[in-house]
């Protein structure tokens, strides 16, 4: 699973029998950087189906793939991503001034 703030709503103007009453929310997926405030969200934006009553600016637990249809099992639908809850609030601490393991590595070695 991971976390999206909804950006806008998807408007169809036919109905096809396959897909379920529900809307379709524009996703974008948020990182860790984006969690803790040192970037923006990424560019990648998705399309979910909510039948949760999502709303523009919420967050969301997007889960994509095959999961996001084992909800409608044994029905088949053609949902790529699928709102599995809104998020009320986050409570998310990055880790900061961890090195990395090559400069772990290399502390390590005899004479450095």
């Amino acid at each position: 699973m991971r976390i999206a703030r909804v950006i806008g709503k998807v408007t169809m103007n036919r109905k096809m029998a396959e897909v379920l009453p529900g809307s379709y929310l524009l996703v974008r997926p948020i990182d860790r950087k984006a969690l803790g405030g040192a970037a923006e969200s990424s560019e990648e934006t998705l399309v979910l189906f909510d039948n949760l009553a999502a709303r523009e600016g919420d967050r969301v637990g997007l889960v994509e793939g095959r999961e996001a249809s084992v909800p409608f099992h044994p029905d088949k639908v053609p949902y790529d991503s699928y709102n599995a809850c809104i998020l009320d609030t986050i409570d998310f601490e990055p880790v900061v001034g961890t090195p990395s393991k090559a400069t772990q590595r290399n502390s390590k070695r005899p004479g450095k």
